[in-house]
C-alpha cells in the first residue's frame, strides 16, 4: 500500500494518474498547499523541501517502508518497481528520461512562472510576463514539432507523457490556445481520453474536494 500526499496541481496530478494507470492500491492524503498544510511539522518530517507530491511506500521491494519526494524521482521509482511506462535499458529508456527531464527542468518551471506572473500576483511585471509566456509558447512549439512525427513523446506511452499531460492541461488558464499547436492538441486529446488518466484527474472530486477559486485582490489597482 502507498500513501500519496498531494494536491490539485499539475505536479500533484502526475502521481494520481501514474498510480491509477498502474492499478496500484494507494491512499490519497490531500495536502492543501493553499492553506499552508505543506508547511506543517508533520508534512515537513516527510520532505524537508515542503513540496508535494510525496509517497510513503509501505511495501517496497526492500526494507519496511520508503518515503520519497520529487515527482520525477517518484515516477521513475514506481515505473521501475512495477515494470511499466519506462523501458529497462537502452535508447528508448534514455528517450523517455530525456522528455521527462524537459518537463521537470523546462515545462514545469516556465509554465508555473507564467501562471504566477499572469494570474497569481497583483503586480504586473511586463518583462517577467513576456519572458515566461514567451518560453511557454516556445516549449509548446517544440512539443508540437516533435509530435508531428511521433504518437507519444517517446516511442510508446510513458512517464514522459504522464508528467507532461497535466501541464498542457493547464494552458487554458494561461490563455494559450491549444488549437494553435495541432500535433500537441492531437496528443493531448489522446492522453486525455485514457480512462485511467480521467480517473487520476478526478480523485479529489471523488473525495468531495474541489480546488477553491482564487479570490480577487481588492487592493489591486486598475489601469487608467
Amino acid at each position: 500500500m502507498i500513501d500519496l500526499y498531494t494536491w490539485m496541481t499539475p505536479n500533484g496530478f502526475k502521481l494520481t494518474i501514474m498510480l491509477e494507470e498502474l492499478g496500484v492500491p494507494y491512499t490519497l492524503k490531500p495536502v492543501n498547499i493553499g492553506e499552508g498544510e505543506n508547511k506543517k511539522e508533520d508534512f515537513t518530517t516527510l520532505t524537508p523541501n515542503q513540496k508535494i507530491p510525496v509517497i510513503v511506500d509501505h511495501k517496497p521491494k526492500r526494507g519496511k517502508s520508503l518515503t520519497l519526494w520529487e515527482s520525477g524521482a517518484i515516477l521513475i521509482y514506481l515505473a521501475e518497481k512495477e515494470g511499466a511506462f519506462l523501458p529497462k535499458t537502452g535508447e528508448q529508456r534514455a528517450k523517455v528520461l530525456q522528455w521527462l527531464m524537459l518537463q521537470m527542468s523546462g515545462i514545469g518551471p516556465y509554465f508555473g512562472n507564467a501562471f504566477h506572473f499572469k494570474k497569481a500576483t497583483s503586480e504586473k511585471l511586463p518583462y517577467s510576463l513576456k519572458r515566461f509566456m514567451g518560453e511557454t509558447q516556445r516549449l509548446c512549439s517544440l512539443l508540437d514539432h516533435h509530435l508531428s512525427n511521433s504518437d507519444y513523446l517517446a516511442k510508446n506511452y510513458s512517464i514522459a507523457d504522464i508528467s507532461t499531460y497535466p501541464w498542457i492541461r493547464s494552458l487554458e488558464h494561461l490563455g494559450v490556445p491549444l488549437g494553435k499547436y495541432l500535433h500537441l492538441k492531437r496528443w493531448y486529446h489522446m492522453i486525455d481520453a485514457r480512462p485511467k488518466v480521467q480517473e487520476g484527474m478526478s480523485v479529489f472530486k471523488a473525495m468531495g474536494l474541489v480546488k477553491p477559486k482564487r479570490k480577487s485582490n481588492p487592493t489591486k489597482k486598475k489601469n487608467v
